[in-house]
């Protein structure tokens, strides 16, 4: 465990004299934390809408239930491709800025679009699509599609946070659902909650508790339970799972291990070690992102880029500025929608009424799906996506032919 003069070292030295103050700000505010507006020294470079991308960072993985023609098989391949996506979307971002940062707060519209390119051509490519469908309150949509394997993961994620005792706890609220179209197999996942620990330190992290758990369309079941930092092995992230056929008690595989570190996958009856992963050797793909030049306003570099360079340079007067810039242009832009009578026509996902995957898969675990806290159902609408990528193919021609 590093010392809290160790752990205090990921606060800026100008902005030290801020946290205190901070923190009193954090334990007497009344409401959903997510809403409170964090001072710039604490500010990520990051929008929420990038955070998309974590689900497919290992685009090998996530394609691989797609070429297993056995369910069981493939049901183990998609809980073993989740608990790979836990490193980079939980600790990722400590290890690469010293502590926990909170993500630029992105307005409604915002979108993040990039791809997974593959150069040996056996993947594929993989198709990152990401926006922000509603800002009170937040809410993130994204799909990932891989065309060539069939895949394709849709979802949407708001978060619910309170302070108390040194710790802010964050329920997600929201879910994801994996589908694989040679089989017209789909999977439901449920978001973990977690805990932001380190605050008194100022240096913040993330451990995850209480559980997740995937439901599958052939009726398999993973559910995933979070200890954090264990007792016994004085291990953080710590994690154990399994996979059952919905009714039986009988475990065929079962995981155990660090979901940012190594974690080990066995057969449920003879404990036969199958696999070993290793989130800390293994190597992610990068995403390409277009030049920020050839972006849409509304993407998320584009729209955030003076904020973005002001907090990278410490410059932290200006990222209270060009921070409240945008702010102020966004609501604006809600005053003049609310006088016309008329709504933010979200460019790739649609509110619904129901949705018939989830309906399905979330009656036998009693899940609902909690739309007053996201505003709504949200789903990927292939329409819309179909005609956006038309519209782009025609300028592209246009300019071509310029």
């Amino acid at each position: 465990m590093s010392s809290s003069k160790e752990e205090a070292g990921a606060v800026p030295a100008a902005a030290k004299s801020s946290w205190g103050p901070f923190l009193k700000s954090i334990a007497s505010f009344n409401g959903d934390l997510a809403s409170l507006t964090a001072p710039p020294f604490i500010l990520s470079p990051t929008s929420l809408t990038e955070y998309s991308g974590y689900w497919a960072e290992h685009p090998e993985i996530f394609v691989a239930p797609g070429q297993e023609k056995d369910p069981q098989k493939r049901a183990l391949l998609v809980l073993k491709w989740f608990l790979t996506t836990l490193k980079q979307q939980y600790s990722s971002r400590s290890e690469k800025l010293g502590s926990e940062k909170k993500p630029l707060n992105p307005f409604l519209g915002e979108l993040f679009l990039g791809k997974w390119k593959d150069p040996t051509g056996e993947i594929g490519e993989t198709q990152l699509i990401s926006e922000q469908v509603s800002h009170h309150p937040p809410v993130t949509a994204y799909a990932i599609l891989n065309e060539k394997h069939g895949v394709k993961l849709e979802g949407y994620n708001g978060q619910k946070a309170s302070f108390s005792r040194g710790t802010i706890s964050v329920r997600q609220v929201g879910h994801a659902k994996y589908h694989l179209k040679e089989f017209d197999e789909d999977y439901l996942i449920t978001l973990p909650s977690l805990h932001i620990e380190g605050i008194v330190y100022a240096s913040p992290y993330v451990e995850l508790n209480r559980s997740s758990t995937i439901h599958s369309s052939t009726g398999y079941v993973a559910q995933i339970d979070y200890s954090g930092k264990g007792w016994v092995t004085g291990k953080k992230n710590t994690f154990s799972a399994t996979l059952k056929k919905e009714g039986s008690k009988d475990i065929l595989y079962a995981i155990d291990g660090q979901w940012s570190d190594d974690f080990t996958i066995k057969e449920g009856k003879t404990k036969k070690e199958l696999e070993t992963y290793s989130a800390k050797t293994t190597e992610i793909t990068p995403l390409y992102i277009a030049p920020i030049e050839e972006q849409d306003p509304l993407e998320s570099r584009r729209a955030w880029a003076k904020v973005q360079e002001s907090i990278n340079t410490g410059d932290l007067e200006t990222t209270g500025t060009e921070k409240s810039k945008i702010e102020n242009e966004q609501r604006e832009l809600r005053k003049k929608e609310k006088e016309e009578g008329r709504e933010w026509e979200r460019r790739y996902f649609t509110r619904v009424m129901d949705d018939p995957v989830f309906t399905r898969l979330s009656e036998s675990p009693g899940l609902a799906a909690e739309e007053g806290k996201t505003d709504g159902i949200w789903v990927f609408d292939e329409k819309k996506f179909s005609q956006v990528a038309k519209a782009n193919a025609g300028g592209e021609a246009t300019n071509a032919a310029a």
